[in-house]
């Protein structure tokens, strides 16, 4: 079982926090000759498979780095372009790390705000007034629970669905929230959190809920 991120979105739906604490394994690095039997476009500024799979290489996945050599984009580290690198013979065998594409800041900071619309929606929906919004979303693979302040900020946290124990650890991080970002002299409402108490005890908060522990005093 495993907590897979934290997001903290203020009362006007924009991202103030975001936290990667575990992401599952799929990524798949293989050896290829030339020409390379998978069909690769950039989209999005990646560069994706588009046609082909093969050994744990799925259609979506994309260039995550090159002989060792970390992809941002649609350029290695060292500034070459991939699709121009992998046109070159010259340049085989290769070896080709896929994986699922990672979220861009721009685009963290989207989903927060659609999901702020989301929550606003399904609050506005409820038969009966008063309703709490999205409290928590469920699909094959995570959950999404949520939990809204009286003030508005929403404490977001997904996790795989058999983990045990979000509820406690929602309100937790509203504590931590509160103890080391709202008591901090410099941090201003509704602004991004960057305060490394903070971190460093959410971070201790999340792996005593994956261990199903409780939340005791000093924690």
């Amino acid at each position: 079982m495993a907590i897979f991120s934290v997001f903290v979105v203020n009362k006007a739906g924009g991202l103030i926090y975001q936290l990667d604490h575990y992401a599952p394994r799929t990524e798949s690095e293989k050896t290829f000759g030339f020409p390379l039997e998978l069909v690769l476009r950039p989209h999005d500024e990646r560069v994706l498979v588009a046609f082909g799979q093969r050994d744990g290489v799925r259609v979506g996945h994309a260039v995550l780095a090159i002989n060792g050599l970390e992809v941002n984009g649609r350029f290695t580290a060292d500034g070459r372009d991939v699709l121009d690198y992998l046109s070159n013979a010259a340049h085989f065998p290769v070896a080709i790390r896929f994986g699922r594409p990672r979220l861009s800041s721009n685009e963290k900071l989207m989903l927060a705000s659609m999901f702020h619309s989301l929550f606003a929606i399904g609050s506005q929906l409820s038969p009966e007034p008063g309703s709490s919004g999205i409290e928590m979303l469920e699909t094959d693979t995570f959950k999404l629970h949520c939990y809204q302040t009286l003030t508005g900020i929403k404490f977001v946290v997904l996790a795989d669905p058999r983990q045990a124990g979000i509820d406690s650890l929602l309100r937790k991080i509203y504590e931590i929230y509160s103890d080391f970002a709202l008591k901090n002299p410099f941090y201003s409402l509704e602004m991004p959190i960057r305060c490394e108490l903070f971190d460093q005890h959410l971070k201790l908060a999340l792996e005593v809920a994956e261990k199903a522990g409780p939340f005791g005093p000093g924690l």
